[in-house]
C-alpha cells in the first residue's frame, strides 16, 4: 500500500467522527486567522521597518496596499481555481506558498524585496483565503451549525485585524518587526500537518476554464485606481497632475474593460449569476463599503495613539484589544439571533452601530482621555462589526450553488480586501491633503510633524469612514430583502420579505 493510500484509508476511517468538521473548522479558523492579522500586523511594525530598510514617507504605504492588492485583486482567479482544482488541494498550497512568502519579508534587506514579498504573501492569500471559506460552505449544511460555523469565520475575520495590531505591537518592541512575518511559518506549517488529515477535499465537476484576461484586467484596474490615488497623496503632484489623472482614468479604462470581458467569457472569473442575486450583491457591496471605513479606524488610531498620544507600540496594539474582544464577543451572540431575526435586521443594527462609534473619533484631541473616549468607540464598532460580519458572511454564500462556493467565497474575500485597499490609499490621501491645507492655511512649518494638523487629517479620515459605512447601510437598507431563512433539506435559504 502505497503513502496516499494509507492516509485516503486513515481519512476514510474517520470520517464519519461527528467532531471531526469541528477540528477541521479550527484549523480553517488558525489560516484565516494569519491571512487576516498579516493585512494589519505590519501596521505597527512599519515605522521600524521603514527606519530599517531605508524606506521613503511616499512609499511605505506600499507595505500594506501590496499585500491587499495583490490579495484582492487575485481572490476571485484564486477562487476559482479551488473550485476546479480541489479546495483542500489549494488551501495546503497556499499555506506552504504563504509561509514561504513570509520568510522571504522577514529576511528583507530592502524596500523592495519587503514589497514583493508582501505582494507573493497577497498571491497565495488569494488561494488560500476562498478555498478556507468555500470548505465550511459544503462542510456545514445544517443551518443551526452552519450559523456557528460562520460566527467563528466572523469572529476571526473582524477581530484577526486588531489581532495582527497587538501582535505587531509586542513583536516589534520585544522581537524585531521581522518576526511580524516570520511568526507566519510555525503557524502555516502546523495548519499544513492538522489540515492534511482533518479537512475533505470537495471540487466542482462543471469545467475547467480559467478566465486570465479577467484576472489580469481586474488586478491591473485596481493596482492603477490605488497608485493613483497614491500619487494624490504626493505634495509635489497632487489631484490635478497629469500622471494622476491619467492613472484614474486608466483604472476606469480597465475595470470597464473587465467587466466587459466578464460578461462575454464562457469561463467568467466573476459568473453574473453569482454577483446579480439581489442579497448576494446587496451584502457584497455592503462588505466592500464597510472594510473601507474600518481601515480608517485602523490606520489612523494607530497613528494617533503612537505620534500624538505618544504611546508605545506594544501599548498602542493593546489600546485597540476591546475592538477584538468585543468582535469575539458579540460574534456568539449574532450567531445565535441569526436564524431567529434573519440576516438585514442584524445587518443594519450592525452598521448603524458601527457608524456611531467611528463617529466619536471625529472630536478626539492631544488630550483625549483613552478609557472615556476611545474606549466606548471602539466596543460601539466591535458590537456593530459582529453583527455585521456573521449574518454578512452566511447570505453571501446562502443559496450558491456548490460549484459556485469558492467564487462566491473569493467574491466575498475580495470585497473585504479590497474595500480595505482602497480605503487605505483613499483615506490616506485625504488625510494628507487635510493636514497639508492645515499646515498652510495656519501658516506652520511642513517640515515637521505637527500634531495640530495631524489631528485635523484624523478627522477628516474619520468621518470620510463614517460616510463609508452609511453608505453601506443604505445599500443593505435597499438591495438586500432576505428577512428570515427557510430551511430545505439541512440547506439555509433567504426568505424574501
Amino acid at each position: 500500500m502505497t503513502d496516499q493510500s494509507r492516509l485516503e484509508s486513515f481519512e476514510e476511517s474517520i470520517e464519519e467522527l461527528p467532531s471531526r468538521r469541528w477540528w477541521a473548522l479550527a484549523v480553517i479558523a488558525i489560516a484565516q486567522l494569519m491571512v487576516v492579522l498579516d493585512g494589519t500586523v505590519v501596521t505597527i511594525a512599519l515605522p521600524s521597518a521603514q527606519l530599517d530598510l531605508g524606506i521613503s514617507n511616499a512609499d511605505r504605504q506600499w507595505a500594506i496596499t501590496a499585500y491587499t492588492l495583490a490579495f484582492g485583486g487575485l481572490l476571485l482567479l484564486g477562487g476559482r481555481i479551488a473550485d476546479y482544482l480541489g479546495r483542500k488541494r489549494m488551501f495546503l498550497i497556499g499555506l506552504v506558498g504563504f509561509a514561504a512568502a513570509s520568510t522571504l519579508g522577514g529576511a528583507a534587506q530592502n524596500g523592495a524585496t519587503l514589497f514583493g514579498a508582501r505582494a507573493l504573501q497577497g498571491v497565495f492569500a488569494a488561494v488560500l483565503a476562498p478555498a478556507a471559506l468555500s470548505l465550511i460552505t459544503v462542510t456545514f449544511t445544517e443551518v443551526k451549525e452552519r450559523s456557528r460555523a460562520f460566527a467563528v469565520y466572523g469572529a476571526i475575520s473582524g477581530g484577526g485585524a486588531a489581532i495582527g495590531l497587538i501582535l505587531g505591537g509586542a513583536l516589534t518592541e520585544y522581537a524585531s518587526w521581522r518576526w511580524c512575518l516570520l511568526i507566519n511559518v510555525p503557524i502555516a506549517l502546523v495548519a499544513f500537518v492538522a489540515g492534511t488529515v482533518l479537512v475533505t477535499e470537495s471540487k466542482s465537476h462543471r469545467g475547467t476554464g480559467y478566465d486570465i484576461p479577467g484576472a489580469i484586467l481586474g488586478t491591473a484596474g485596481l493596482v492603477s485606481l490605488v497608485y493613483g490615488f497614491t500619487q494624490a497623496a504626493k505634495t509635489d503632484v497632487g489631484w490635478d497632475s497629469i500622471g494622476t489623472i491619467g492613472y484614474l482614468v486608466g483604472a476606469a479604462v480597465l475595470l470597464t474593460a473587465f467587466v466587459l470581458v466578464e460578461l462575454r467569457s464562457t469561463s467568467p472569473l466573476l459568473p453574473m449569476r453569482v454577483l446579480l442575486d439581489r442579497n448576494r450583491g446587496g451584502t457584497y457591496l455592503a462588505s466592500l463599503l464597510a472594510f473601507a471605513g474600518l481601515f480608517a479606524m485602523f490606520l489612523f488610531l494607530s497613528y494617533y495613539l503612537q505620534a500624538n498620544l505618544g504611546y508605545s507600540a506594544l501599548k498602542s496594539g493593546l489600546a485597540v484589544l476591546p475592538f477584538s474582544g468585543g468582535v469575539i464577543v458579540a460574534s456568539g451572540v449574532a450567531s445565535s439571533l441569526a436564524p431567529r431575526t434573519g440576516p438585514k435586521p442584524l445587518m443594519l443594527i450592525g452598521l448603524a452601530m458601527a457608524a456611531i462609534g467611528l463617529a466619536t473619533f471625529t472630536s478626539i484631541t492631544d488630550t483625549t482621555n483613552w478609557a472615556a473616549h476611545v474606549l466606548p468607540g471602539e466596543l460601539l464598532m466591535s458590537i456593530g462589526f459582529a453583527l455585521l460580519l456573521v449574518p454578512l458572511s452566511s447570505l453571501a454564500l446562502t443559496g450558491v450553488d456548490d460549484d459556485d462556493a469558492g467564487v462566491a467565497s473569493a467574491v466575498l474575500n475580495s470585497t473585504q480586501q479590497v474595500g480595505g485597499s482602497l480605503g487605505t490609499s483613499l483615506l490616506n490621501t485625504l488625510y494628507a491633503s487635510a493636514v497639508s491645507s492645515y499646515v498652510v492655511s495656519h501658516h506652520l512649518s511642513g517640515s515637521a510633524f505637527n500634531p495640530s494638523a495631524a489631528i485635523h487629517g484624523y478627522h477628516v479620515a474619520f468621518g470620510v469612514g463614517v460616510v463609508l459605512i452609511a453608505w453601506a447601510f443604505v445599500a443593505v437598507l435597499v438591495l438586500v430583502n432576505a428577512n428570515k431563512y427557510l430551511v430545505t433539506d439541512g440547506t439555509p435559504a433567504p426568505i424574501e420579505g
